[in-house]
Formats: C-alpha cells, structure tokens, sequence
C-alpha cells in the first residue's frame, strides 16, 4: 500500500494492523472536511490492501476527537454560507449532505474489522463515528457527549440509526437529549464500550484484540461477517438472514479457506488461509433479494 502524505489523520500498517490516528492534536483532532475526505481515502485504502487484516482508529495527543472544528463560529453548520454548494458531491437537491454521515456509511462497507481505542474526548462526531466500528475500547480517562441539541442541530452521522441498535432507545435518547458529557465508565456500563483500560494499556489492549482475529480467522470469512452482521440488523424477518447464510455458506463451502480451516482444526495446527479479500469475496450482495428461498 501506498499511504498518501495525509494532513489531518495518519495512517500506518505493521504486521496485519492498520493503525488510523485522527491527527490535529493542536485542536483537539476536532474534525474537519477535509478529515472526511482522507478519512473516506483511509478507509478505501485498507479494504483494498490484503496485508490489512484489522483496523484501529484512535486519536493523536490527549483527545479522540473534540467534535466538529467550531473555528467558522456560529456558521459552521451553515454549509450553503460556507461554500458548500460549490461542491456538488456534498448536496442532493437542496440538502447538504452530512459529512460525519458520509465517514460512517464508508465505515459501514469497511471489508476490515475496525475497532475503536478510545484515548480521551470523543464529543459530537468524535462519538458518533464510532458507532459504525465494530468494537469500541475506551481509555478511563476518555469521556463522551452527543452534545448535538446543546448546539442547536441534531444528531448527525447516521447515529439516529446506530446508537439505538447499539445501547438501546431510551439510553441513546437520553443522551442526546440531554447532551451531557459522560465518563467512560457510564459508556461501558450501558454497553457503548466493550471494556475500559489505563491509559498505557489501551493501545496494547486493542493491538491483542485486532491480533486474535487476523492470526485465527479467515479474511475473507471475516469480511462476509462484518457485512451480514451490520446489515442483518436492518433485516425484516430471519428470512433475510436464511438467504444470506445460505449462499455464503454455499460459496465458501467450496473455497480453498473452508478445506483447509477444516484441515488443519483434524490436524491440530494453525491454518493458514490463502483466500484473498481482493480476489476471492464473493459477490453476492444483496442475498436478501433473491427469491430461491419463499
């Protein structure tokens, strides 16, 4: 892979793991447009690279990330005022759209485990990404706030479909109800955060994690989870998720990863899958749509 002179984030891969780092550390990692785009630029880069097996997101200096950079001051969710409309890829008709909206929904498609190290604020976007990662870890200093009403707008970046999926209506209306700052803690115990760590040990911690799924697990048998997982929660009835096993099931059943991951479980030694998610990635989306099973 090729990684590109980026400004506002820094991306980096060592052995499997790509590691993203929100990096304006002078403001906080407070995110920016041009974030977005080197985000949405990131994360086309690891699914394309087969070297990636997971990828950790997490923010450089004392922050995640501090929310939208206010620096326009009272127009900076005033896109049209802002030049915006000039930038047709941003508008449908006479709505803007949402740039947070546009960070998520790539997150969404990501073909790579993401997960989230929490290192500190993680406020307005700087909370909301995180919902389209997979697994999010939080420092005990982190602290959190969908603080979107205490602005004057509204939750953004697709959150009004993640959070409630994720930590339940009446915890994820509360929050942004009211849009208070809440410590980690308050984030794991409501489900939010899958576990809390030192500050030192955060890192290392999601470095463990993103280990045992790349040394264990088929890439391309990973990357047909992650999708089906995410969109199956969208899913009328089990019905749509029959279909989806039910074809991916019959793909890789016949794949070189299925015979050897069978292999090597009756020969008691590690696998190692050749499947490439480059290559090898079934396409076959959207099962759901396909009418062999009434």
């Amino acid at each position: 892979m090729t990684i590109p002179a980026f400004e506002t984030i820094h991306l980096s891969v060592a052995d499997g793991i790509a590691l993203l780092k929100l990096n304006r550390p002078d403001r906080m990692n407070a995110f920016t447009g041009q974030m977005m785009t080197e985000l949405l630029h990131a994360f086309d880069l690891t699914d394309r690279d087969d070297a990636v097996g997971a990828v950790i997101v997490t923010g450089e200096g004392k922050a995640f990330c501090a929310g939208a950079d206010l620096s326009a001051g009272g127009a900076t969710f005033d896109y049209a005022k802002r030049g915006e409309a000039a930038r047709e890829e941003t508008r449908i008709g006479d709505v803007f759209r949402d740039g947070g909206g546009r960070v998520t929904l790539r997150i969404f498609d990501s073909l790579k485990p993401v997960i989230a190290a929490v290192n500190g604020a993680a406020v307005g976007i700087g909370a909301t990404m995180q919902l389209a990662m997979d697994i999010r870890m939080a420092s005990t200093t982190a602290r959190y706030g969908f603080v979107f009403n205490r602005r004057g707008i509204n939750p953004e970046a697709a959150s009004s479909w993640f959070l409630p999926r994720l930590v339940g209506v009446s915890t994820a209306l509360e929050w942004c109800y009211s849009g208070r700052v809440f410590s980690s803690e308050e984030a794991h115990q409501r489900g939010l955060v899958r576990s809390l760590h030192a500050p030192e040990d955060l890192l290392p911690a999601a470095t463990a994690l993103a280990r045992e799924i790349i040394d264990n697990t088929a890439p391309v048998s990973t990357a047909l989870t992650r999708q089906m997982m995410w969109r199956m929660l969208g899913a009328a009835h089990p019905m749509d998720a029959h279909r989806a096993d039910s074809r991916a099931i019959t793909s890789r059943g016949q794949s070189a990863d299925a015979r050897e991951g069978v292999s090597s479980f009756l020969e008691k030694r590690p696998a190692k899958f050749s499947d490439t998610v480059s290559h090898d990635l079934p396409d076959v989306w959207p099962y759901w749509s396909q009418p062999e099973f009434k």
